[in-house]
């Protein structure tokens, strides 16, 4: 039984203007993606700025997260570190407040052989009881999780189940499928949602959701009940407003994008700036002519 099937929202995490984090407004966006149909929430992510988050912050996030869900939804807990032992022990903590599965990226800057990346994940899943997804995307770490070695880690550890794909490389992702085909594989990239459950995955870990959780859910919807005209035709729909969520490094451009729709999620924390004017002019146009601004 995979975690959750469809849309995942990679949620933001709020901050007040002294950069403290806006439990408040936790609660209030929380309710507004499952009242817009998101399918899991998956907490202190990259696009939850986990990496600026003291240790606190981060664990007491992920707490609030699952109590304010209540297991309406699935709740998967960004744990990943560079630190084994820290991914542990983040792990072990999101299990003990009743996560769904937790989200581990593979150890950025000082990066890991294969052979590192399979004795790092393996500490981390023997640790818990709850599903593992791995979350590869070179582009921030520095380092691939190859195929040959997702699939001896889904295949070997058994709560090892999953992989958040964002290398981009279709004929990886192709190839993992071939070799451990029981694997859920989330999108890891907007654009790319439609085509790569096209191939098998189960849906898509979203920064779109965070301001159009509808529609998200409804493109992975489709996929699933078999309606590709439909999924296909919202992807291209969608493309401008996805492609400018990454016009700066995410989280950047949501924050803005949320901000314009009048939520109030609050600034970034440092080394993080604000969106760039001119760019948010062209977001703000792209959010216009989607319908959701």
């Amino acid at each position: 039984m995979a975690i959750f099937e469809g849309a995942g929202v990679a949620l933001i995490t709020p901050m007040n203007e002294d950069l403290s984090v806006n439990y408040n407004k936790l609660e209030e966006i929380i309710e507004e993606q499952i009242a817009g149909g998101t399918d899991a929430i998956i907490a202190c992510g990259t696009t939850g700025e986990a990496s600026t988050l003291t240790v606190e912050e981060h664990l007491d996030a992920i707490k609030r997260t699952i109590e304010i869900v209540n297991k309406r939804i699935p709740v998967v807990a960004g744990t990943g570190s560079n630190s084994t032992e820290t991914a542990v022990e983040f792990s072990k903590e999101a299990e003990k407040y009743g996560a769904d599965g937790v989200l581990v990226v593979s150890p950025y800057y000082n990066k890991a052989t294969q052979k590192g990346l399979i004795k790092h994940f393996t500490s981390i899943a023997e640790g818990i009881d709850i599903p593992v997804l791995l979350y590869n995307i070179p582009g921030r770490t520095g380092v691939n999780i190859e195929p040959e070695t997702i699939a001896y880690l889904v295949n070997n550890v058994e709560n090892i189940v999953g992989v958040k794909e964002a290398s981009g490389n279709f004929s990886n992702a192709i190839k993992t499928l071939r070799l451990c085909p029981q694997i859920d594989m989330y999108s890891g990239n907007d654009d790319q949602v439609v085509a790569l459950m096209s191939i098998g995955a189960k849906g898509v870990i979203s920064v779109l959701s965070n301001v159009a959780p509808r529609q998200t859910h409804e493109m992975c919807k489709a996929v699933l009940d078999g309606d590709i005209f439909k999924a296909r035709k919202m992807q291209i729909e969608a493309l401008d407003v996805i492609n400018n969520l990454f016009a700066e490094v995410n989280p950047i451009p949501v924050k803005a994008a949320m901000n314009l729709q009048g939520k109030n999620v609050g600034p970034l924390r440092l080394p993080l700036t604000p969106m760039e004017k001119a760019h948010e002019e062209v977001l703000a146009k792209a959010m216009k002519e989607y319908g959701i601004l």
